[in-house]
This record gives structure tokens, sequence and C-alpha cells, in this order.
């Protein structure tokens, strides 16, 4: 693998999570309109996301399969075309059906355009010693995509004043999805991986192993808080915002409620860039287990911070900033601990179902975030459930073993 190769798919899959996952994370400015709109409550635009995210999940191991079988273009690629076409049965919807088929789509074409299919390339074609670098520039990506594309929706809503042109915007920004995955291509390196003696291992005897180890398990079901607590706060800290009619005026610039709420997501994407790298990049220098308790439990004293402080909106952005550094950076450590304990052959396929747990925890955040809105007329309660579930996930990765799995003519194993 070469030099040149080996960055393109590093900055190809960059752009495949910057748009992917930043037209998505933008669907939070949509909730009030939407609603207004087909006249109901929050809770139906809210349910139609959180099922788009577990269907994510649900699928995200098959999608894996298919790029550990057939190569990780092709998946990506498809999964674009397949996200596409969701985002324009969204923009044509009339009615709770539509918006709920849009979804789907959207959450079927993003199960193999994201983390999974993306990272796992990275973790074939990098060098040992570059793959934490790797792993951390492309996972910036999905925050480079909040930065960018959230705020950019926010201010084509303002402009346009009505969701569908907006819509339709980011739909063609989608677009580009489809041709990024020229520059993923993996092939060579999963010949190479199954070549070697590990390739004899079936997916049944892979995923068997996989859930003989506690490990594994735990990392599952800590991923379900990072799902929770990133559905929510992007599904609904904008609607939040505009709720309790915090806007900015600072320097001549005035943001209204409903900007500082896209703004806000923005700074959360724009902080976690820096995050994201740098959280990955001290996965060669410590434990990854322990990186993560302590990235849960801070996430914990920053909402609760948030839920005690008077609300203003510097305290929105200062929240956005410290929630940012902590909000994706269990992406790479996750990711490239599944690969450090498991190997290379079934890595995808195994993140995929570790990914599944986050995408349950998702479809919690997000659709209850609008259920107890529409319940209690507020959001206080699910700041308390955040607080609570991220000492949890704190709590259980802490026990997780960090080695890796030694076999009977183990195949060649990832630094």
């Amino acid at each position: 693998m070469t030099q040149r190769s080996y960055w393109t798919a590093v900055w190809c899959g960059f752009l495949v999570l910057t748009i992917g996952l930043g037209v998505r994370q933008s669907f939070g400015i949509f909730l009030k309109p939407i609603s207004a709109e087909l006249n109901v409550g929050r809770e139906l635009f809210s349910f139609g996301t959180a099922l788009s995210m577990l269907l994510m999940g649900v699928i995200a191991p098959f999608s894996g399969r298919l790029a550990d079988r057939f190569g990780s273009a092709p998946t990506i690629a498809g999964g674009g075309a397949v996200y596409v076409l969701g985002m324009i049965v969204t923009a044509t919807m009339h009615d709770g059906f539509m918006l709920i088929l849009g979804n789907l789509l959207v959450g079927i074409g993003l199960s193999a355009a994201t983390f999974g299919p993306v990272l796992g390339v990275i973790l074939r074609v990098a060098p040992p010693a570059k793959q934490a670098l790797a792993v951390g520039i492309c996972s910036a990506g999905g925050s480079f995509g909040q930065f960018f594309i959230v705020p950019l929706a926010a201010i084509l809503q303002n402009y346009f004043g009505d969701w569908r042109p907006t819509m339709w915007a980011l739909t063609i920004l989608a677009l580009i999805m489809i041709v990024l995955p020229l520059g993923l291509n993996d092939r060579k390196e999963i010949a190479a991986s199954k070549r070697g003696s590990g390739g004899s291992q079936t997916t049944g005897a892979a995923l068997s192993e996989a859930f003989a180890q506690r490990s594994f398990v735990l990392l599952v079901i800590g991923y379900f808080v990072c799902g929770f607590h990133v559905a929510f706060v992007g599904g609904h800290l904008p609607a939040y915002i505009s709720d309790k009619g915090i806007g900015l005026s600072l320097f001549g610039v005035n943001l209204s409620p409903a900007e500082l709420g896209g703004w806000a997501i923005g700074m959360v994407g724009l902080f976690n860039i820096a995050g994201a790298i740098l959280w990955s990049s001290m996965g060669n220098r410590f434990k990854r287990k322990n990186l993560l308790s302590t990235l849960y439990l801070l996430r914990s004293l920053v909402f609760l911070g948030f839920v005690i402080a008077p609300l203003s909106a510097a305290s929105v952005l200062i929240f956005a900033a410290a929630l940012g550094f902590l909000w994706l950076g269990t992406v790479p450590l996750t990711t490239s601990l599944v690969g450090y304990i498991f190997g290379p052959v079934h890595v995808t396929m195994l993140n995929g179902i570790v990914f599944m747990g986050h995408q349950i925890g998702s479809f919690f955040g997000g659709w209850g975030g609008g259920r107890l809105f529409d319940l209690q007329g507020n959001y206080d309660m699910m700041w308390w459930i955040s607080i609570a579930l991220g000492l949890v996930s704190a709590a259980l990765h802490y026990p997780i073993v960090e080695e890796r799995l030694s076999r009977p003519a183990a195949m060649p194993q990832p630094a």
C-alpha cells in the first residue's frame, strides 16, 4: 500500500462521513417546522429519526459483512445511493408515512456509508504505525460535517423560510457520497488478510468467539450510551434552545434562537475535530478502555454543569464546546479496540454489531426526547437520564480486558 493511496482513502473516508453524518445531524433543524406542517406533536418526527437510527444499527452488521466479503467501495457507494433516495422521499413528503419511509431509507443507506465500513478501510490500508492518526483524522469527518453542514442548514432554513428548499439543497450535496468510494477500494487488503492463517475462520465462528468475550458484550452495551447522548443532543438541542428563546447578539451579529441551535450543534462538531484526533492518538499510549471510561465520566459532568448553570447563550456555547471535545472520541477508540482484540478479517462486521448497540441507544435518545417532551412539556428528565447513563457507561468500560485474542495459527494482528 503506497503512501499516496493510503492518504487517498483517509480523505475520501473523511468526506463520506462529513456529508453523510453532517446532513443526518442537520435533521434536528427540521423538527419544529415539519411537526408544525403536519400538525402533530414532536413525537412523530422524533420517532421517524429514531427509527432511522435503529434500523441503521440493525443493518450495520450485514453492511459490515458485505464490506468484509465484497469490498468496502461498492458497499459504501450502494449505501450512498439509498441515502439519497431517502432524502428525496423526505423532501417530497406530505404525510407521516412518507416522513417515516424517508427516514428509514436514510438509515439503511447510512448503515453502509458510516463509521464501520469507512474505518474498516482505514484499519486495513493504513500502516500499523499510522493507524491511530489515520482513524482519528477520518473520524473527524463526521465532526466537520456537523460544524459545516448543520449551521449551513440553519442559515438556508432562515433564508428560504421553508424547510423543503433546504432539504433539496442537502439532497444535492448527498449525491457526492456515491462517487467518493472510488478512493476506498480495499479488496487487495481483504484478500491478503484472508490468505493469512485467520482466513479460515467462518462468520459464525467469528460471532461465537466475539460474544463469548465479556469485553465485547460490555463494548456493545457501553456504546448504547454514546448513541443515546448523540441522538438526544443532536436531535433536540436546537428545539430546546428555541423553546427557551435563547438568542445571541454579539459584536453586531444577531442570531435567532433557531440559528443559535444550529450553531450550537456546529460548535459540537468543531471542537470534536480536535477531540477525535486527540482521543484516538492517546489510544496509542494509554489503554483505550480506560480512556473510554474517562470520556463517559466527563460527559456526565458536562451534562450536569449545563443543567445546573443558568441558561444563556454563553452557557449553550460553552456546553457545546465541552461536549464537542467528548462527542465522537468514542468512535476511533471503540472501533480500533475491536480491531485490536479480534483482528482484521471480520473487523467491519464485528464493529457493525457494536455499532448496533450505539444505534439502539440512538433510538431511545431520539424518540425518548420527543416522547417525554410531549408528555411533560420539557426535556428536564432527559438531561438527568443522560447524566446517569454516562456514569453507567464509565463503569462498564473499566473491566474490559484489552488484550489480543490468541488463536491456533493466529492471524496477523494490527498494531
